[in-house]
């Protein structure tokens, strides 16, 4: 190739190099103008979302900072709870194990006696953001209420982002949390811990702090969970733990808190399947790991069947 023929081509790759990347500056300056549109809308979302709050007199009822509602509150929120905890024990007898909706079931351990006020203890780790935790409270409370009473319990829903932007699976999940919740039973004692909140945290990726688990409650989460402290963790006395998600938070997907807790009582629903099959699990364990098969109410033949499967 000549001289002048290489000069040529050289200057043409020159002309397609900076015509490639005109073009990029250009899509660059239309992405950041369509950005900068975007932040305009969301800032003006933003100040209208204060202005109306302001004319309201205080923060929105029953949302979080997502804009997301938190669920029932007043009447609503007792014929929820009322509903949850007091499904029928035919139901669960019906549903048993829960016609392959049950994914993952209470493994056995060994180690000291965990108890609390003289009495076998529950702990239970969770976090408001966690999809997986959202699930596993239903099946908890339905289990846990045929052995004692809840008090206190509110609405929630598990987190769409975390602080880095990050979305998460099964958002929105609704569920309870035990913030602010009693349990009295006088079988056993149910410890709950909520890690932390569904609101992001921008300064961490995660999500704010809630509670503070003590130092024997992190000791104990560690050594059973390889030092990870994945949510949910629950731990049945030192005689069994729940290491993994129960069931699939997607059956939950798009229905109301009152849909669900109307679903636990209808054995032939998905719902019901999964959660109450997963409170019967639980029941199992707490009956044949906590309190000797008491009381009978809930350690009920179906129940007995499925403790030789944990």
């Amino acid at each position: 190739m000549g001289k002048a023929s290489r000069t040529k081509v050289e200057s043409t790759r020159r002309e397609k190099i900076a015509a490639q990347r005109a073009a990029e500056r250009r899509a660059e300056k239309r992405r950041r103008i369509l950005l900068a549109s975007g932040s305009v809308v969301v800032v003006l979302a933003v100040v209208l979302v204060f202005v109306i709050v302001k004319l309201n007199g205080g923060k929105p009822s029953g949302t979080s900072s997502q804009g997301l509602s938190n669920g029932p509150t007043g009447s609503a929120l007792t014929a929820v709870v009322d509903k949850v905890t007091s499904v029928p024990a035919s139901v669960l007898n019906t549903v048993g194990e829960g016609s392959g909706e049950v994914a993952n079931k209470p493994s056995s351990v060994t180690g000291s006696p965990l108890t609390e006020n003289g009495k076998p203890e529950l702990l239970f780790m969770g976090a408001e953001y966690c999809p997986y935790c959202a699930a596993e409270r239903w099946a908890l409370i339905v289990a846990l209420s045929r052995f004692g009473t809840f008090k206190g319990l509110s609405t929630v829903h598990s987190a769409v982002q975390n602080g880095a932007g990050g979305q998460e699976p099964d958002p929105d999940t609704p569920t309870f949390t035990f913030l602010h919740s009693s349990y009295s039973s006088p079988y056993l004692t149910f410890t709950p811990v909520e890690v932390n909140t569904n609101i992001p945290d921008p300064s961490t990726g995660g999500y704010t702090t809630l509670q503070t688990p003590t130092k024997a409650q992190v000791t104990l989460w560690n050594h059973y969970d390889n030092n990870t402290e994945g949510v949910p963790f629950a731990d049945f006395g030192n005689k069994y733990v729940i290491l993994n998600p129960s069931y699939d938070p997607g059956v939950l997907d798009g229905l109301s808190w009152a849909t669900i807790a109307a679903d636990l009582s209808n054995p032939n629903s998905t719902v019901a399947k999964a959660v109450d099959g997963t409170a019967n699990y639980i029941t199992a364990a707490i009956c044949k790991g906590m309190t000797g098969n008491q009381p009978a109410a809930a350690c009920t033949p179906t129940v007995k069947a499925l403790e030789s499967q944990i």
